[in-house]
């Protein structure tokens, strides 16, 4: 099979859409498939025959985002000659748009995965995260799951608040799978003696970007405290962002700082040792649809202590792989820390013993045999629907149709949000002036 995928994030750039890309398309070659990618250029990218990238403005907002600039016109040349079987697109914008486009004049379906949670990203737009901006990212990104074929939702969490949005496209749940042996291989003394960190440390660890939409300056909080309270324990932090100056800074004026890393980003044989190394895995984002790096720490035998959110509430089971906690309570996050650090080593080990046979079920191979089992049972839905000869008339009628729904999304996602703007001046004039809302009445 011949699949093109579409993405706004792509090597050397980390995060967990470029993270599934890659995951997924390896799998896929293993299995004999062909695989292309389209992405934005990113500074410091290696030149590679399966990408076709697409030029981007750098440093979108300050942030290490790139958007795209208009596409050039041999992308179409390059899908044409690939002639994929399927087309994969990663997000509802941008480049997913392009997706669609090219699915339409292709003649081939689409499918989408909804990786990111946008409405918690609002920080990097200019204009700030006002609830008209939200109203129209969640509206747009639904919007565009209807105009697909088939939606992918990382965990059931997901799928269930894609459909309560209204999205009304079949809706599968297909995860991104982790290498468990590769991680279960890695060597954690190794990575304690290059560190400096005592073999007798109870060592925390986290790993993701280091971005506001992590929960980051809460997490902090209950690490430090546990910190103080606990004079052998280190907390290692991988990963870049941009927080990380101010978490440094942070770091330095603790008084724990001596047993607190910064380590930047880990790739390969270092991650696996870095993630063998740890004790506990702490992680409090609630923006994940999936959270990727939870299930490589299990898959490293690390039992995981995290709030309750989409995708990590079905893989953290309180008590039996590590804890969840439902609230956002430094003191008690602590102490859910605590509570991993002073069990029996026999306790110890079957928490670490759950957390691998959790990861076991979400193996790399095993979600890329899922996805492709989808993507025939998609080909053979489109197949179904095809009259047998499609004339130019028609593949033109499609493509002018893709563009009037591209538009007509787009054009109900303003519209909503030019009501909820309304609204909320009209509301925020209510209460200036003492007078009852009509939702107060």
């Amino acid at each position: 099979m011949k699949i093109l995928m579409f993405t706004n994030t792509y090597r050397p750039f980390t995060g967990g859409v470029p993270r599934s890309v890659d995951t997924f398309a390896g799998q896929y070659r293993k299995l004999g498939h062909e695989v292309k990618i389209v992405a934005p250029d990113f500074e410091g990218q290696e030149e590679d025959p399966d990408v076709f990238r697409v030029p981007a403005l750098q440093h979108f907002n300050g942030t290490d985002f790139s958007v795209h600039l208009p596409i050039p016109a041999n992308l179409h040349e390059f899908a044409e000659g690939f002639s994929p079987d399927i087309v994969h697109s990663h997000h509802p914008f941008l480049l997913g748009s392009t997706a669609l486009r090219i699915a339409a004049w292709l003649e081939k379906p689409l499918v989408f995965t909804y990786h990111t949670q946008y409405e918690r990203y609002l920080h990097y737009v200019p204009g700030g995260e006002s609830d008209a901006l939200r109203r129209f990212v969640v509206t747009l990104a639904s919007g565009y799951a209807n105009l697909t074929d088939h939606v992918i939702a990382p965990s059931l969490s997901i799928a269930e608040e894609l459909k309560a949005r209204g999205v009304t496209k079949p809706v599968s749940v297909v995860p991104t799978g982790v290498d468990v042996r590769a991680i279960a291989a890695g060597q954690g003394a190794r990575f304690r003696k290059t560190q400096g960190i005592p073999e007798e440390a109870f060592v925390v660890g986290f790993c993701s970007r280091l971005a506001p939409e992590k929960n980051l300056e809460f997490l902090c909080d209950a690490v430090l405290r546990f910190l103080d309270e606990n004079i052998s324990a280190w907390f290692v932090v991988a990963g870049v962002g941009p927080l990380e100056e101010s978490l440094r800074s942070r770091f330095e004026a603790s008084a724990t700082r001596d047993r607190i890393l910064m380590r930047g980003n880990l790739a390969g044989e270092e991650l696996f040792d870095f993630y063998r190394s740890l004790d506990v895995f702490a992680f409090a984002s609630r923006s994940e649809t999936q959270g990727l790096v939870v299930t490589e720490a299990m898959a490293a035998g690390v039992p995981v202590v995290a709030l309750r959110g989409p995708g990590v509430q079905e893989v953290v089971r309180d008590g039996v792989n590590g804890r969840l906690l439902e609230e956002e309570d430094a003191a008690a996050f602590a102490a859910a820390l605590k509570d991993v650090a002073v069990k029996s080593p026999e306790a110890r080990a079957a928490l670490q013993a759950r957390a691998r046979e959790t990861a076991q079920d979400l193996s790399d191979e095993a979600c890329a045999r899922r996805e492709l089992e989808l993507y025939e049972s998609v080909r053979r839905a489109a197949r179904a629907g095809q009259t047998e000869t499609e004339s130019k008339w028609e593949v033109f009628r499609n493509v002018v149709a893709t563009e009037w729904n591209l538009l007509a999304n787009l054009g109900r996602a303003a519209g909503e949000a030019i009501v909820e703007a309304f609204t909320d001046k009209h509301e925020d004039k209510n209460d200036a002036a003492g007078t009852p809302s009509v939702e107060s009445r």
